[in-house]
């Protein structure tokens, strides 16, 4: 937990981290911006997709319409908070000269969108109408 509260601290002043060992290559740290960037756009999508659910699916049964939209907004927050936090933490781990910590967030994620997906195939399937 310790850990954590650190790692959030140091989200908010990054160059917090140049105190924890040297300086690694630069083409790595460009390449673990790079992925944060790349999970931000995953979020926005899922965002974007949770919006357009809930405003361009205006027949479909409310508490699907709701449950869809909230499920996409969940993990696109979700997927902006963790990718700053697995940056800050791989940012860490190549300063110190450690392994990149492994992550289970892309499999949980990849579950959740896989599980909206399944049910947008049954609504398409079955009709908006209840």
């Amino acid at each position: 937990m310790i850990a954590f509260v650190r790692n959030v601290r140091l989200w908010f002043a990054p160059e917090g981290v140049r105190e924890e060992g040297s300086t690694p290559d630069y083409r790595f740290s460009l390449a673990n911006e790079r992925t944060f960037l790349a999970w931000l756009r995953t979020a926005l999508a899922l965002i974007g997709g949770g919006f357009a659910v809930d405003q361009f699916l205006p027949d479909l049964r409310w508490a699907w319409r709701v449950g869809l939209a909230l499920a996409l907004l969940g993990a696109g927050g979700l997927c902006s908070l963790r990718a700053v936090n697995h940056w800050m933490r791989c940012e860490r781990a190549m300063r110190r000269g450690e392994d990149l910590p492994a992550s289970r967030f892309p499999a949980v994620l990849s579950v959740v969108v896989a599980v909206v997906a399944v049910a947008m195939v049954v609504v398409v399937i079955v009709g908006w109408e209840g």
